[in-house]
């Protein structure tokens, strides 16, 4: 398990490398747009943020100016610094056919699959409901399937196969074949778990 100051040597050694960049190549890159000419508006889940170059202080753009985690802020800044060509794709993977995955494998059914299944597993309305109030876009897979833009560039499918008295409920999270070019494997084990607890977090 990561401890705080892994997640605050990330950020500094993240903003050491993108504050030498120009901000619009930076942009351009990441597929956001520049508000300002040293700021960013990043949309993230339900939330969005204010990035102010060259430091990358974070602000919450809404009224109630709420913390922003340090491990949103850390993928995030992993995402702007990603050199990888960034470019939407039509095939979908699972997470251990990401080169190096399977290493993170345990850690990404304990932070993504086995809480989604937890909290949805007989639930498929519940499901979709929350993935409604996340801008999900409903796909024809399992008994509920959605699709979540995280980025401009990344995407993630999530799909539940709802349980019974006689199956227990499976699930799956599906990722563009592209994401081991933007992420490391840890990082897309935070990612799949950011999202479903964001989704257990609107099914309250």
């Amino acid at each position: 398990m990561a401890r705080v100051d892994d997640y605050i040597n990330a950020k500094k050694i993240a903003v050491e490398e993108l504050s030498i960049e120009p901000l619009d190549e930076i942009a351009e890159r990441s597929g956001y747009g520049l508000i300002e000419k040293n700021k960013l508006k990043i949309p993230f889940l339900n939330r969005v943020f204010i990035v102010a170059w060259p430091g990358f202080e974070f602000e919450d753009e809404s009224s109630e100016k709420k913390d922003v985690p340090l491990q949103e802020q850390v993928l995030i800044l992993h995402y702007l610094a990603a050199k990888g060509e960034k470019k939407s794709s039509d095939r979908w993977i699972s997470f251990r056919e990401i080169p190096g995955a399977a290493f993170y494998y345990a850690a990404f059914v304990k932070r993504a699959v086995d809480p989604f299944k937890k909290t949805f597993g007989k639930e498929a309305g519940l499901f979709i409901k929350a993935a409604k109030s996340l801008n999900g876009k409903a796909i024809d897979a399992g008994n509920a399937g959605f699709e979540f833009s995280i980025f401009p560039h990344v995407s993630l499918q999530v799909i539940l196969w709802e349980g019974d008295e006689e199956f227990l409920p499976e699930a799956n999270i599906l990722f563009y074949n592209t994401i081991g070019d933007i992420f490391s494997p840890e990082d897309v084990a935070w990612l799949a778990g950011m999202l479903v607890y964001r989704l257990m977090a609107l099914a309250r």
